[in-house]
């Protein structure tokens, strides 16, 4: 084998992915063709070569006919790449001596006239060989990993997911933007199907995340900015100034009671009001009074004093400045949430424009006994007992023309819950529920829903809604049923829109921080929907609860575990291997142009002052070709990805 690998002898797969690819491509032929390609010592196909056969038929042959490398003409290498690299390590090969020609998604799936396919099945796969030729055996990058993770948002599933991460022994730094975790589960009254208390469930969770030895619990705190890379992550952290001295702070209220500033209460929706000095909610974590400097007169200069003047243990420090935290961890967990889609957007249902228009996480407050009205169901106009509520299902879901193209998934369940809620509290009035489809995916979920139903003699109209407005002391609603064909219009003393789940506002700039990616609607993406729903694409980055899509308690909370158990997987391991594939600087060509450090997404590449040339973190490089495509001299070329690599692929692609 000389310098070049033309001496190879490669080995051709190629695979029937039952009818996936059969269907379409002449598979055999494809085998047969490669066979006699110069340079391919052995080419045959099988039905599934992904099985447990298929690839002892990889492993045997690799031995019997002495290959240096192989090709698999298969589906993506996003799903079988690593499978096929395993199987030929058993047998001795280098990993990177494998390539993976993807002739289903890009030829069979895409393709109508199997002629051209099995063209093109070909092409892919001699373009594969001439690739392979160049091939060199690469060692695996390794670095230590700091033991430590990050969980970033402290909802339900950033609880449980900081919480089976401690109690795997790893230290977890939990960090939550707001004066208090708990996140939107702690505000809601009662949870479906079983009709727990939220609080009831969520306390002892909050209670024990700030008592565990190993969580470090930040609450006021945010995201600043991050560096590094898997292992060994660099994080500033911002803190807040609460104003409030944590440690000394009492609760006993004083400074509450003589606070002159009121202002809407963001706990409850603004259905009702705080004091500038506020305590989040009565079962908050820390248990500490915070002080919204947004609200108060003012400290600069100090405008009043009086929360400071009545504070008996000196709590009060209205010299606590920003801070900035920096923290090493090996990983990082992001547990955001979600918003409610604003009613604001859909003004045809009056959201926003009537009091008695509310959606429903304000409806979950005015039934909860911790409410603005004790858990009595109440008007917010007036205050008075409703008679009749309308609920509108699918409040911007399901409408890709004008509002959201997705199922929020928990708005038929947590209207069903609405209405029996409801129906409880006031049992001569009447629910009606306007739905375009009831979903009830869940467990116990159907069962639910029929209760509500019979039991509780609610009225179901399948059917949109046009319009509703208010006359006098009534909401008009004007919609259709759909079953019977006929337009609807009814008067109720109350709305409750269900409105879609929307990412968390401020997602974007915290994907720009983290430099981790979306999905078209703005929910973190994750690497594979099936195979690896809970990791990012970024290695080291994990997705839990709503902050990569809408889901209900129990998927928050099993996706929670199930980054946790990823995380403790990552720290089992002695030592971190990163990709060798990185794209390195022939030092002979570089000139210290540095437009390959500027293109670089991943902050790999820098400038040695002293000798003119650019130098590589190969820890941080990912290798994705920025700089190799920004080059202008060639003296960034990636391994096993040259130049002289593609343009080789090319040649063998366009030769008929």
């Amino acid at each position: 084998m000389n310098s070049h690998g033309k001496k190879k002898r490669i080995g051709v797969f190629v695979c029937h992915c039952g009818v996936n690819i059969a269907a379409m491509v002449d598979v055999k032929r494809v085998a047969e063709e490669m066979g006699a390609y110069p340079g391919v010592a052995f080419s045959t196909d099988y039905i599934y070569m992904c099985s447990d056969p298929g690839q002892q038929v990889i492993l045997d042959k690799v031995i019997e006919e002495k290959l240096d490398a192989v090709i698999v003409a298969c589906c993506s290498p996003t799903l079988h790449e690593i499978t096929f690299q395993n199987a030929a390590k058993l047998a001795g090969l280098s990993p990177f001596q494998v390539e993976i020609a993807n002739i289903r998604e890009q030829v069979s799936w895409v393709h109508t006239d199997r002629e051209e396919a099995t063209l093109k099945a070909i092409r892919i796969v001699r373009s594969l060989v001439e690739k392979i030729r160049y091939n060199k055996n690469l060692e695996p990058i390794e670095v230590d990993v700091t033991r430590r993770a990050m969980v970033i948002g402290a909802g339900i599933s950033g609880i449980q997911a900081a919480l089976d991460i401690a109690d795997q022994g790893y230290e977890v730094l939990l960090v939550e933007k707001e004066a208090s975790i708990g996140g939107h589960m702690i505000q809601l009254s009662e949870t479906f199907p079983t009709l727990d208390c939220s609080q009831c469930i969520m306390t002892p969770k909050m209670v024990e995340v700030s008592r565990h030895p190993n969580i470090k619990l930040m609450t006021y705190h945010e995201v600043e900015s991050i560096s590094g890379f898997v292992g060994n992550f660099t994080v500033r952290i911002k803190k807040k100034p609460r104003y409030v001295d944590e440690v000394a702070c009492t609760m006993c209220g004083d400074c509450e009671v003589v606070c002159p500033e009121i202002v809407p209460d963001d706990f409850n929706l603004g259905l009702s009001y705080r004091k500038a000095i506020y305590l989040p909610f009565p079962q908050a974590i820390p248990g500490t009074y915070t002080l919204d400097i947004d609200s108060c007169l003012g400290l600069w200069p100090i405008r009043c004093s009086a929360c400071k003047d009545a504070c008996e243990v000196n709590a009060i420090d209205f010299d606590q400045k920003e801070e900035i935290i920096e923290e090493k961890v090996g990983a990082i967990t992001v547990c955001t949430g979600y918003d409610l889609y604003s009613m604001k957007s859909l003004g045809e249902f009056g959201g926003e424009k009537y009091e008695d228009v509310v959606d429903g996480l304000e409806f979950e407050r005015i039934l909860s006994a911790s409410g603005p009205t004790g858990g009595e169901v109440r008007r917010p106009s007036d205050g008075k007992v409703p008679k009749s509520i309308v609920f509108i299902q699918c409040c911007g879901s399901r409408d890709p023309e004008n509002h959201k193209s997705y199922c929020s998934r928990i708005c038929c369940m947590y209207t069903a819950k609405h209405a029996m809620l409801y129906k409880h509290h006031v049992p001569d009035g009447q629910a009606t529920v306007f739905y375009i489809d009831v979903r009830t995916g869940g467990k116990r979920f159907e069962e639910f829903y029929q209760r509500t139903v019979e039991e509780g003699n609610v009225l179901y109209l399948r059917g949109k809604v046009s319009k509703v407005y208010q006359e006098g002391d009534k909401i008009i609603v004007h919609g259709s049923d759909t079953l019977t064909g006929r337009k609807v219009e009814m008067e109720a003393d109350m709305v409750v829109l269900a409105m879609a789940m929307e990412k968390k506002e401020g997602t974007e700039e915290l994907l720009r921080k983290l430099n981790i990616s979306a999905d078209t609607d703005g929910w973190l993406a994750e690497a594979h929907p099936k195979l690896k729903p809970v990791e990012s694409i970024n290695v080291g980055f994990y997705l839990a609860g709503c902050a990569n899509g809408p889901k209900d308690i129990p998927d928050a909370v099993a996706q929670a575990s199930a980054a946790a158990a990823k995380v403790g997987t990552l720290f089992a391991q002695e030592k971190l291997q990163h990709d060798p594939a990185i794209v390195p600087v022939n030092e002979e060509l570089c000139s210290g142009c540095e437009i390959c450090v500027n293109v670089c997404p991943y902050d790999a590449r820098e400038l040695d002052s002293e000798k003119g040339i650019v130098i590589v973190n190969e820890v941080l490089c990912e290798g994705c070709g920025a700089c190799a495509a920004a080059c202008p001299s060639g003296a960034a070329q990636k391994r096993n990805q040259t130049d002289n690599q593609i343009f080789s692929m090319l040649s063998a692609i366009l030769k008929k």
